[in-house]
Order: structure tokens, then sequence, then C-alpha cells
């Protein structure tokens, strides 16, 4: 007891309390405020992305519904099992091999994330929501994965922009990024998809590499960010094809450094050890071909550029100019030989063409199952300022203050930007990788031009006397003024309502308006804003789980084969990962013709799924015995153009896009290439309707007796060949809209033969 009692003395605990606070952490008022914006910018960041939740609690668009399979099969299957697994549900019949057909990246982090949560005991079944899939815990779990990943990007391109222009660059950086138009449309409540975890990865590797060369920092700090970078980008390899952008870009900027004469050994150590890191990974990467991966004409370049470093540090060992040359031109004409070689041989592999098109906007894509995409289109200028709004107008200056303090930060900014608006003008989707470079350099341009301004509010104000002994101030009310007008220009952006939303009744800020609007399939389809959800699709596709037999398989346009997949649980033909261009063509030709040749492509399929792979795959026998229809129109009857109605373009393209189509397809065909119709190559959308070829169509007579079910002036006979088994109510399908009232029709018809 006495012993306690020496322990417990009123000094031992006096010591022992000062020496805990003395732990606490120590916060300046900069500092708090500082971390309180940033916590407001996070906070903002996730709750404007759950906005979607008004129409329903869904996975978004099209390809978030394979990602979510692929997570799930992860889940439950361990994290191997997607090297092996051939997926028997996409097109049949011989299934997809997902480990050749996949960037597994995505799935494998929320796999991760999901499974260290689960642990955690955290519940991922929410009571609001609904659906076939409603009760699954993954599926939940995905939907809010794309706001979580949003919101730590917004925090890492605050780190970003800090390194940059300081931490007003980082804070305005974030802010900006978390409102960006084009930004929040891929990470709204949803969006499963690869830009979810690749933004984040460009930035995140743009950050370390940066880091590691910076000379101010040891070289253990070096190697540190060396790995982390290449980490970063290795990951970003196995989430997103779009991983050839920060390698260009890091290409081209360490080209750029040299000609500024700014090489230095911390250069090549970083540069070595983070692609090293980032190749080592990609290699393993299936879908990415493994080593001939490293023959791709990127990858290519990435060797020549080390080759390149590798030459620099070698000539400043050596000591006369003489040796210097003769070293440089050994370097070169090596690098030649090889590159001859290699494309002698045909060792060099291409870029894919949609990747040559982005750099080279004036070869633009042949194959038309790819530009039907809408988001493979060029973007229109108009689409920046969609996105920034008055920010447009603090890019220019952006670029001038980086360009007048060129350190390898701003250079980088600036190629980042450069190289993002001429990517970006090219696929309208790539704004999406614009979207961190802009935003920085509007926070740069923003703080550079008020900071001149707020220095003369914070210094004490010029005073002078006049002959009357009246005192006057000089410069802090013009700087005050100056500093709200900046701020009143903000609020065109983030606080005005545009006009459309007005007009709505709907007066929410126009950075909102992205947000704002429900996913894909809440909407039926339709690229509206519905006053409630649109069911025609859920409707249709938990008809067809709970009553089409368990080994149907369904014929259908390619941009629903996923939600047929993973909602409906039935096999599909054709999906949106579009790798089987002839299957496709198949489907379209279906369409495009009249009843029997319609059912004489399906009964090709049948033949297919009858021979030995096919029943090696499937255990048995199975027919295309159903087909999916959606079409769009008002109460007159007239097409909309969201649905079959302007598709069938696409499918006519596809399905006779060669020359010798009548010989391809023998009696199936159609009997002349409608891609012929008009000189941009393309049918207009009435001669469906206004010609005797189009009414002969599959795809025309089920639109005219689809409307007939809805519409009471239009009459038409049911298909002899296909027989209407469900169709979407009308009762629960009409979207009110300024213009009117669009009926979004979903029809699941049987094959009669």
């Amino acid at each position: 007891m006495s012993r306690i009692r020496k322990v417990f003395t009123r000094e031992n605990v006096t010591g022992a309390l000062e020496r805990i606070g003395a732990l606490r952490i120590k916060l300046t008022h900069a500092t708090l405020l500082e971390i309180s914006l940033m916590l407001l910018i996070l906070t903002l960041a996730f709750t404007v992305r759950l906005l979607p939740m008004r129409w329903g609690y869904y996975l978004s668009e099209f390809d978030p519904h394979y990602q979510y399979r692929l997570t799930k099969d992860i889940v439950e299957n361990g994290y191997l099992h997607w090297t092996t697994w051939q997926d028997t549900m996409s097109w049949w019949p011989w299934g997809r091999d997902v480990a050749y057909t996949s960037f597994p990246g995505l799935a494998l982090l929320a796999a991760t994330f999901y499974n260290f949560l689960n642990a955690l005991g955290l519940s991922m079944v929410p009571s609001y929501a609904s659906g076939p899939l409603a009760s699954d815990p993954i599926y939940n779990f995905v939907i809010i994965f794309p706001v979580i990943m949003a919101t730590l990007t917004c925090l890492a391109i605050y780190f970003l922009g800090k390194d940059i222009g300081g931490k007003e660059v980082g804070l305005f950086g974030a802010f900006f990024l978390a409102l960006n138009g084009s930004f929040i449309g891929r990470t709204s409540l949803g969006f499963f998809d690869d830009e979810t975890v690749g933004i984040i990865s460009i930035i995140l590797y743009s950050l370390f590499f940066l880091r590691a060369i910076d000379k101010e920092r040891p070289m253990k700090n070096t190697l540190m960010y060396s790995i982390a970078a290449g980490l970063t980008l290795g990951y970003l390899f196995t989430a997103w094809g779009a991983s050839r952008f920060p390698v260009g870009l890091t290409l081209v900027f360490v080209v750029v450094l040299l000609f500024l004469r700014r090489y230095s050994s911390r250069l090549l150590v970083t540069y070595a050890v983070t692609y090293a890191t980032a190749l080592l990974i990609a290699v393993n990467v299936p879908h990415l071909l493994g080593y001939r991966f490293l023959l791709e004409t990127t990858n290519l370049a990435v060797i020549g550029v080390f080759a390149l470093l590798c030459a620099f540090e070698i000539s400043t060992h050596l000591n006369t100019p003489r040796r210097r040359n003769i070293f440089a031109l050994g370097i070169i004409a090596l690098g030649i030989g090889a590159f001859v070689a290699l494309y002698v041989t045909g060792n060099i592999q291409p870029l894919a063409g949609r990747y040559q098109s982005i750099l080279n906007p004036f070869e633009r894509l042949t194959n038309p199952v790819v530009v039907s995409v809408q988001e493979h289109r060029p973007a229109a200028w108009g689409t920046l300022y969609y996105d920034l709004g008055v920010g447009i107008l603090f890019i220019p200056v952006g670029f001038y203050f980086a360009a007048q303090n060129p350190t390898n930060r701003n250079i980088y900014l600036i190629l980042f930007g450069l190289t993002a608006i001429y990517f970006a003008s090219a696929f309208v989707r790539l704004t999406l990788i614009l979207a961190p470079a802009l935003c920085i350099l509007w926070a740069l341009a923003l703080v550079r031009i008020m900071r001149p301004f707020i220095t003369l509010l914070r210094e004490k104000p010029l005073t002078f006397k006049t002959r009357m002994r009246i005192e006057g101030h000089v410069g802090r009310e013009f700087s005050a003024a100056f500093i709200v007008l900046i701020f009143l220009l903000l609020t065109l952006t983030f606080v005005f309502p545009s006009t459309e939303s007005r007009l709505r009744g709907e007066p929410f800020p126009r950075v909102l308006e992205q947000a704002y609007v429900p996913v894909t399939i809440a909407a039926a389809s339709l690229p509206v804003k519905p006053d409630q959800t649109a069911p025609d699709w859920f409707d249709t596709l938990s008809w067809m789980r709970y009553n089409l037999p368990p080994d149907a398989v369904i014929a259908s346009w390619w941009d629903y084969g996923y939600w047929i997949t993973t909602i409906s649980d039935r096999r599909s033909l054709v999906d949106n990962a579009t790798f089987n261009t002839t299957q496709i063509e198949q489907v379209g030709l279906m369409f495009m013709s009249n009843e029997t040749g319609a059912v004489a492509v399906l009964d090709n399929f049948n033949n297919l799924g009858n021979s030995s792979r096919a029943r090696e795959l499937y255990g048995s026998s199975m027919k295309v015995d159903y087909v999916v229809a959606f079409f769009t129109f008002n109460n007159q009857g007239n097409d909309v153009g969201y649905g079959e109605e302007s598709k069938w373009r696409w499918m006519a393209n596809i399905a006779f896009k060669d020359l010798n189509a009548n010989e391809r397809f023998g009696n199936f065909s159609l009997g002349r290439d409608w891609s012929d119709t008009n000189s941009d190559g393309q049918a207009t959308q009435d001669e469906l309707i206004d010609n005797p070829l189009g009414q002969s169509t599959t795809l025309y007579a089920m639109m005219q007796y689809g409307k007939s079910r809805r519409v009471t002036s239009i009459t038409a006979n049911e298909p002899i060949h296909f027989e209407l088994i469900y169709y979407s109510q009308q009762d629960r399908s009409s979207v009110i809209m300024v213009a009117g009232q669009i009926h979004a029709l979903v029809t699941v018809w049987k094959v009669r033969r």
C-alpha cells in the first residue's frame, strides 16, 4: 500500500498529466481553418453526388453492371478466380473469357474495401433500396463506392495543387473539382466504372512523380516516391485503358526537361524505378497480353526515353566534346536500328483504333460499332463552358502564370492542360481527364490574381495629409471591391440556376445539373429528368428474371446486354463490351431482315449452340427464343428517337458495312448496302417508315405493333414469327416533359418457328 501511495503522489500525477498534455496536436488558427475548409469541400463533394438518390438507389449506365458482377465474383470466389472465369451468361454461345477481356483493377479495389467494411460488421443493405438486386450487400456497396472515391480524389488534388501553388491553390482546386460537371457525371451515385479509380490514380501518380524529382528532397524520399508512383501507375494499368495518357504525358514532360537542360541523376532514378515497377505490374494483367504489352508503341517510347536518359547520364562522365558526339550518334543509330528491326519482324504492337483516333483526329474511326458510341464523338467547345462556366476565362490566365514561373511542377501542369485539351477535343469522354488540370489552372489563376489585393488588405493603409489636413486612404477599398467582384463572378457558375432548370421549376445551380439527374435505368433509358422513377426497364427486366426459363437466351441490341445479364439473370447474345463485332453484325442483321430472315439468323446461333464447344461450356443445348426491343414515341405515335427507332441506322450500317454484304449474308440480307443511303454514310430516320424496304424489316414490324398497344390511332398486325409476350405498361411509364409526353416502351418477344 505504501508503494502505491508513493507512485500516486500529487507530484507524479501532475507530471504525468503534463507529459500527456505535451502530446496533444498543436494547431495554429491558419491550419485549423485550412482543415475546416477542406472538410467542408469533401462534404460538399460527397453530398452533391448523392442527388440521384431522389429517383432510387441503383447502378447507373451499363458498364457498372458488369463491374458489379466482377466484384461479386471476386468477393465470393477469391481474388484469383477471375483469371480462369469463363462467363457463360454473356456472348452466348461462346461465353466471355473474363481475364483477357476485362480490366480487374476497379473490382479488385472495391472487393478489398467491401471485405474490410464487412469485417467491421457494417451493414451494406439500406432500407430504401429496391429492385431484384436490392438484397445483395455487394450491389449496394458498389453503388456508393464512386461517391467515396470522388471524395478521396478531391483530397488528392488538394495535395497536388498545394505542391504546385500553395495551400490556397490546393483548396480552390479541390473545390472546383468537387463541382466539375464532367467529373460529377462519372463519379455520382451508381457510376461504378473505371473512371471512378482512374482520375485519382492519375492525380496521385502526378503527385508522387513530381515529388520524386524534387531536388530539395533526400534521395531516400526520391526512391520512396518513385516506388509509390510506380505502384499507382501499375494499378492504373490494371484498371483503365486511359493509362496511356499519364505515360505519354510523362514522356513529353521528360523530353521537355532534357531540352531545357534540366537533366539530373535524380530524374533518371525516378524514371527507371517508376516504370520498372509499373510495367512489372502491367505485364501480369492478362488483358494487356503479358510481355507483348512492352512492345506496344507507347511502351517502346518509354524504353526509348529511358535509353536517352542513360545516354545523358553517361555523357556527363565524358570529358571531350568529340567523345560526346560519337556517343550520341551511336545511341541514335542503335535506337533507329532496334526500331527498324522490330518493325520489319512485325513485333511492334500498334495502339488500338480508338487511341490512334485520339492522337490523330483527322483519322476518324472506321468501325461503326465504336463510332456509334456517343462518348467517342468529338467534343464541342461548348462542353468546356458547360463544365467550367466563368472559369473558362481563368484558364488562359492560369497557363500564363504557370509559364511565368517555369518550375518542374508548372511545366508538368502546362503540358497536362495542353495535352488533355487536345485529346478531349477528339473524344468527348476525355473531358474527364481534362478536369483535374483545368481545376488546378483555374485555382492558380484565381490565387495569383487575388494575391496582391489580399496583400494590400493586410497592410496598414497608406495615408497622406492634404492642405486642409484631411486624411485620405488609398488601396484597401479598391482591393476589397475587386475581391468581391471575383467572387461575384464565381456565383454565376456555382450559385445562379440555369435557364433550363428555371423553366422546370427546379432552380438548381448550373453545376449541379450534372448531378441532379436520375441514373439511366431510373429514367427508362431516356436522356430526360422525369418527375419520378420511370420503371419501364425495371418492370421488364424483373418480369424476365421471374418468368422466363432459367436457360433462356435473349437477343437484343448490344446497348442492353449488361442489364439483361445482371438484372434479369438471363443469357444474352451481345452486350456493351462490343469485342465480338461479328456477333453484333448478326444481331443487327436479324433486326434489319424480314421475319423469315430474322428467324434464320437466330437459327444460325442455335446451330452454333449445338457445337461441341458450346455443349462443353453449357452442358446442354439452348436456343435463342426471346428478343427484346425498345421504342420511344409521343402520344400521336411519332418517333422521339431515343430507342431502336433511331438506333436502327447503326444496326444497318454495322450489319451491311461491307460492299459485299449480299455475298456475306446470302439470302438474309436486304439486297442493298444501307450505309450508302446518304452522303454522310448514314440513312435518315424516316427511311425506316417511308419506304417499302424499311417497312419490310422485323424491327419495323415490332415497332408498329408495339405502338398499337399504347396509341389507339395506330393499327398494326402482330408479327408472324414473333409473339409479344410482355410490354411495359402505360400507366407507370409516362414521363412528363415541357414539350409533352414520351412513351418508353420495352417489349419482349417469343420466337415462333
